[in-house]
């Protein structure tokens, strides 16, 4: 698949995450077989882009090529003058974020929100891609299904993001009033690819490599985009990238390598956040990472103790003493009966 002048080495992407998608993680889950990744939404007020927290979404230092930036806001002149802003910053393909469920962004009439206003739509998406055009930087466009069951306007939304230049549609099947809850819209992501000629990635629900297949067969999409399913399992992406090229599994990761895996990850968490952010920030990966394993309370109460990052990872390294290096995670008990 390709974003304008980039060829993507394999259809299945990371999908952007608040709080998650960092730089550390999305090089994470290239190296481990992604084939596209997606940053955090960057704010497109400009009163944000001097704050902490934007500065290290800013930060694409060493990240391989494209890098996507997503942005959000409702303001057309105002997204285009972040889609420029994060062009200075590194970015080769600017991503519009029009999917966000949160309150907290629909509150402000972005993400999401926005499915409410076509008109509106309409404007924020000719500016930026006009902004774009001049440094041949490709936009694309994530959204949903709809507001809610009663307004689905996935596909008209579609055709107009095509109409204005959009170079590929992400389109996660559900409705804003869905959340992240019931089961995605296959259906609709399969009429709107019908109807488009640019490419159109499937988001929603892709857990595992035959799920990707089925998606990919039945939508017609020309992309997969994974999610929730990769927090603490980022190899996920080279086990669909490989059943989709062979149609066979790669056997399942070890214990010696989950162990080097998740301390390769919190070395860089820590060096991008620092110490104090990063021991907080870090909770939340390392209970993914071990989420399905036994006997792991203990180990998961020590960690969201610790004050340091030493702490850490002295607590991970003891608990992964007592698994021989070479034993498949999945043999564990409560990975048998999950």
């Amino acid at each position: 698949m390709r974003i304008g002048p980039w060829q993507l080495p394999n259809p299945v992407f990371v999908a952007p995450m608040a709080g998650v998608t960092d730089r550390p993680y999305r090089q994470l889950c290239k190296r481990l077989g992604a084939g596209y990744a997606v940053s955090e939404m960057a704010a497109s007020n400009p009163r944000l882009w001097n704050s902490v927290k934007s500065s290290r979404r800013l930060d694409h230092q060493g990240e391989t090529e494209p890098v996507a930036v997503q942005i959000a806001g409702s303001d057309p002149d105002m997204m285009a003058e972040a889609a420029l802003f994060n062009i200075g910053k590194g970015a080769r393909i600017i991503d519009i974020n029009m999917g966000c469920p949160v309150k907290k962004v629909c509150n402000v009439a972005s993400g999401s929100a926005l499915l409410r206003d076509e008109a509106l739509v309409a404007r924020i998406l000719e500016s930026v891609v006009r902004a774009c055009k001049p440094h041949g930087v490709p936009v694309t466009l994530k959204t949903r299904t709809g507001w809610d069951a009663a307004s689905r306007n996935a596909l008209r939304i579609a055709l107009l993001a095509q109409d204005l230049g959009i170079a590929a549609l992400t389109l996660h099947g559900r409705t804003r009033a869905d959340m992240y809850q019931g089961q995605a819209e296959y259906d609709t992501i399969r009429r709107v690819k019908q109807a488009l000629e640019i490419p159109v990635v499937a988001n929603g629900d892709i857990d595992t490599p035959e799920k990707a297949r089925y998606v990919l067969q039945y939508t017609g999409a020309d992309a997969v985009m994974v999610g929730r399913a990769a927090q603490g399992r980022p190899w996920i992406f080279r086990e669909i990238a490989h059943f989709l090229a062979t149609g066979t599994h790669l056997p399942p990761p070890v214990f010696g390598e989950l162990r080097a895996c998740l301390l390769e990850h919190l070395e860089d968490h820590y060096r991008f956040y620092g110490e104090f952010t990063g021991v907080r920030s870090a909770r939340k990966h390392i209970g993914w990472y071990l989420a399905d394993m036994p006997g792991v309370q203990s180990l998961i109460t020590c960690i969201n103790q610790a004050e340091h990052t030493a702490d850490q990872v002295r607590a991970l390294e003891q608990w992964f003493d007592q698994y021989p290096p070479n034993e498949p995670i999945c043999t564990t008990p409560a990975a048998l009966a999950a």
